[in-house]
């Protein structure tokens, strides 16, 4: 088992707003590595300094990890059949593209996922195993 962490970008989100996991990311044990799926939904939506600001820190501090071109085809493949199995709208699979590509770079590198998106990335384990640490 890899020592590598990915935080989901719920888990930023949480932070920016609250900082209600401030505590449990202090403490972490592990090499922390950002997944550019995530930094692209976080830039997506930086609008104020402190979160820009962070943003960059995030880039520059931890090692980026991009989904792979198999990661990308296996999430269409993926999405397919959760789209077959459980009928959801283009616009849910959609939303759910980019969590399918978290969860695959996760599982690609060996890493441990934590986020608070519960839901969907239990679903998401029912098609492919990963580590997942719900926060």
């Amino acid at each position: 088992m890899s020592n590598l962490i990915i935080f989901d970008t719920s888990v930023f989100i949480d932070h920016l707003r609250t900082a209600c996991h401030q505590d449990r990311i202090d403490a972490i044990s592990g090499l922390i590595r950002t997944s550019s799926v995530v930094l692209a939904e976080l830039w997506r939506g930086a609008t104020k300094p402190a979160e820009i600001s962070f943003l960059k820190d995030l880039e520059r501090n931890h090692p980026v990890l991009t989904p792979t071109e198999k990661n990308w085809l296996e999430s269409g493949q993926i999405l397919g059949k959760i789209r077959a199995d459980k009928g959801y709208s283009a616009d849910k699979l959609r939303d759910l593209h980019f969590d399918v590509l978290i969860a695959l770079s996760a599982r690609t590198h060996g890493a441990r996922l934590i986020t608070s998106n519960r839901g969907d990335f239990e679903m998401i384990r029912e098609y492919r195993e990963f580590v997942l640490d719900v926060w």
